[in-house]
């Protein structure tokens, strides 16, 4: 009966696991990270030799650890992006538990490598961030929570998932890792508003964003030292943004050649903060619009196929998930022109970072597995059956 009010597409029972996925993940949002892989290695082979020549490496060194770590990356996206949707929030209840406990236990064992917060485990061979992997397990449960609370008789969840986005960021803010604490802070607001949010309540949150900025801003000297950075309305040409602002200058529109760039070899984050620097210098605006397309249409698609999504936490936990990829990518970027202070903060799936990839193919393979189609009416159409 269901079916016959709402226009329920047919299950096709008993289809193979591979012929469905295929034939129901979104093929151009995935092509689109696959791109914006492809674009990563091509920006490591012009910017990580200088940094692996400084380190004793040889020339390649960390391009190839890139390739190995964005290839874990895409085997958990297409992994993680035949779950269903209950499986994905089992996955990400799982992985959010185990990253909480890690980003609690930073304080007594982590390390900063010499760049003033303390934000990863050391295990010698590599590096973990465990805020990486728990932005993509808060956005699921917060999802989970705020839409059981929209059931009859349903839990606080609204109010729970708002203490443990408060807890995370006080955790985050003490490392100090502002730009993740941000990111947390964002992804709740955006599904707190997709769920109904009012207006005044979301002014008055960002009211108290500000009101902790200045107390940031008066108590970190990592945080003060960054805006005093961002404001100065003159730039020091021997800082990273200095370097930065200078090799988008001299790229123009076609770029000053491939491995002619210079930037590479001033920036100590080349590869990995600001390698959208060495994009705009090599290759010009051209590749660096391109790269921005390439987000866009992941962002765009997959809220067009949530749109019509009728489950509120698929809806919920699909467009946090979009929004905090599109988000972090833009903040990369905005930090590189100076539209934004520094923060730290990899641009997903182009920049060398072992944890930022798993925890961005894991993050998108959810994404993908969660715009699947379904064999269910569309909201729209529950909306015209109330109108009649």
């Amino acid at each position: 009966m269901t079916e016959m009010v709402y226009g329920a597409a047919p299950d096709r029972g008993g289809e193979p696991i591979l012929p469905r996925w295929w034939r129901t993940v979104d093929k151009l949002s995935m092509t689109c990270v696959l791109l914006l892989f492809v674009v990563g290695l091509l920006l490591g082979l012009a910017s990580s030799p200088p940094l692996a020549a400084r380190n004793g490496f040889d020339a390649f060194h960390y391009v190839q650890r890139q390739a190995v770590f964005g290839s874990a990356a895409l085997v958990a996206m297409f992994l993680t992006s035949m779950m269903s949707p209950v499986l994905v929030r089992r996955l990400a209840t799982i992985g959010f538990l185990g990253a909480f406990i890690a980003l609690a236990l930073l304080p007594f064992f982590g390390t900063d490598f010499g760049k003033g917060a303390v934000r990863w485990f050391s295990l010698g061979f590599a590096s973990v961030q465990p805020s990486e992997f728990l932005k993509p397990g808060f956005v699921v449960v917060a999802a989970w929570l705020i839409a059981a609370s929209q059931e009859i008789n349903g839990p606080p969840g609204k109010t729970w998932s708002f203490s443990l986005c408060v807890a995370i960021v006080l955790m985050l803010a003490m490392q100090p890792d502002f730009g993740q604490a941000c990111l947390v802070l964002f992804s709740w607001g955006v599904m707190y508003f997709v769920a109904g949010a009012p207006m005044l309540l979301l002014v008055c949150m960002a009211g108290l964003v500000v009101l902790a900025g200045t107390v940031a801003y008066s108590s970190s000297e990592h945080f003060a030292r960054r805006i005093d950075g961002f404001l100065s309305p003159d730039v020091d040409p021997t800082t990273q943004l200095g370097y930065a602002t200078n090799a988008i200058r001299e790229g123009g529109l076609f770029g000053v050649g491939v491995g002619e760039g210079q930037v590479k070899w001033s920036l100590p984050d080349a590869h990995t903060d600001f390698i959208i620097a060495v994009a705009a210098e090599e290759y010009g605006l051209i590749l660096v619009l391109v790269i921005i397309a390439l987000y866009t249409v992941v962002v765009v698609r997959s809220l067009l196929r949530l749109i019509r999504e009728r489950d509120p936490f698929i809806r919920l936990a699909g467009t946090g998930l979009a929004c905090v990829f599109g988000v972090q990518a833009m903040i990369n970027m905005g930090v590189a022109v100076r539209l934004l202070p520094a923060k730290g903060m990899t641009l997903p799936f182009v920049s060398y970072g072992g944890s930022s990839l798993i925890a961005g193919g894991i993050a998108l393979g959810m994404l993908l597995a969660l715009t699947r189609t379904r064999p269910q009416g569309q909201i729209s159409d529950l909306l015209r059956g109330r109108g009649r």
